[in-house]
């Protein structure tokens, strides 16, 4: 869940990952985490929004999606059930105190999309065919 919290997970997923039923893994879950898995996921997305509202210079809209919401309503309101704030009223906070320029938002958006050299995807063109021998 720590890596792929973009990705749309349910229940039923992870634990057939896990290897248990939905609810033995809820309940597991929840006795080694102290939440059940939907509120931990929704929790590291505001995280990660949190880090790209005090260091990006993309709308919260833009921020909403990139870490997974599907709405801007509920990312919102878990951000501020999460943090106590808006995201809008986070950012001005942060931003106010900060002195240097936060990354240019067409930087973010291109670097994390599907497919970029940031996202981990190969090259279109291939090193030597069969190898790195250097014949």
């Amino acid at each position: 869940m720590d890596r792929r919290y973009v990705d749309p997970l349910d229940l039923n997923g992870l634990a057939r990952e896990a290897g248990f039923s939905r609810y033995h893994f809820a309940r597991a879950f929840r006795a080694a985490y102290g939440e059940p898995p939907g509120a931990y996921l929704s929790r590291r997305r505001v995280e990660r929004a949190q880090d790209l509202l005090r260091s990006a210079d993309i709308t919260v809209t833009e921020v909403c999606l990139l870490v997974g919401f599907s709405s801007l309503g509920s990312f919102s309101s878990r951000f501020r059930e999460v943090v106590g704030m808006s995201p809008s009223e986070y950012r001005r906070r942060h931003w106010a105190a900060r002195a240097p320029l936060p990354v240019p938002g067409c930087f973010v958006l291109a670097w994390s999309r599907p497919g970029s050299p940031a996202a981990g995807a190969r090259s279109a063109i291939q090193e030597k065919p069969g190898g790195a021998s250097g014949r």
